[in-house]
């Protein structure tokens, strides 16, 4: 249902991009984001959209990450500059009808993608 694409090997201060293209029908679909997961930690969510485009971030990523939706497309974006071996992460898309939903417990999840920021 959700497919997420774009993890890699990367430089310290490198970008990358991630996308998740989504299935389900779109007029169900509020609330997109992403959440990754350390190792030895807890999933935690860092960035989310809704539909109105208003988004939001984990303050780990607040001025280096930018999320965004291509409704034609059915995707969400996630634009990663500046980053840090801290960020090593594998990354997962999630999506839910409510924001609310996103962010207690997303009703849809991606595949997780590998992100390894080497310094």
């Amino acid at each position: 249902q959700l497919q997420a694409s774009g993890g890699g090997l990367v430089q310290s201060g490198g970008s990358l991009r991630l996308a998740c293209a989504y299935s389900e029908s779109a007029s169900r679909i509020n609330a997109m984001g992403w959440y990754r997961q350390a190792t030895g930690k807890e999933r935690e969510l860092i960035a989310g959209i809704i539909r109105t485009d208003t988004t939001n971030y984990a303050d780990s990523v607040k001025g280096r990450f930018t999320i965004s939706r291509d409704y034609a497309k059915n995707t969400v974006s996630l634009e990663m500059n500046g980053l840090k071996p801290e960020d090593t992460a594998v990354y997962y898309c999630a999506a839910d009808e409510s924001p609310l939903g996103l962010i207690r417990s997303p009703a849809y999840w991606g595949q997780g993608t590998l992100v390894t920021v080497s310094s």
